[in-house]
């Protein structure tokens, strides 16, 4: 639970950080609470490649290219080979905007 009154917020943004959330509905719930009516949910995020061909693509890219860039310029491909396994891992695009919607969010 967030440290704050509900509706005390007019916006929450959060960038590429919903997916290393451990209760994704969980922390949308809160985002949800603390906003006050009228407010802005901002995220930012990975996604999934839609077209097969790209799909193919960027899946030998980003498995291979990342992490090796990863490891020449940081010294840390296991950090950049995570960042690819959880880009992968997380949901489609359709998924998330129905867990935004359930947690409170309309238009």
């Amino acid at each position: 639970r967030l440290p704050f009154e509900d509706e005390s917020y007019d916006s929450y943004t959060i960038a590429f950080g919903i997916r290393n959330v451990t209760d994704r509905d969980a922390a949308l719930r809160e985002a949800h609470r603390i906003l006050r009516p009228g407010g802005r949910f901002l995220c930012l995020e990975f996604s999934h490649v839609d077209s097969a061909p790209l799909a193919a693509v960027y899946d030998a890219y980003s498995f291979h290219a990342i992490p090796a860039i990863g490891a020449l310029v940081a010294g840390d491909a296991p950090s950049y080979r995570y960042l690819v396994e959880s880009i992968r891992e997380f949901p489609s695009r359709r998924d998330f905007a129905g867990m935004v919607r359930r947690a409170g969010f309309g238009r």
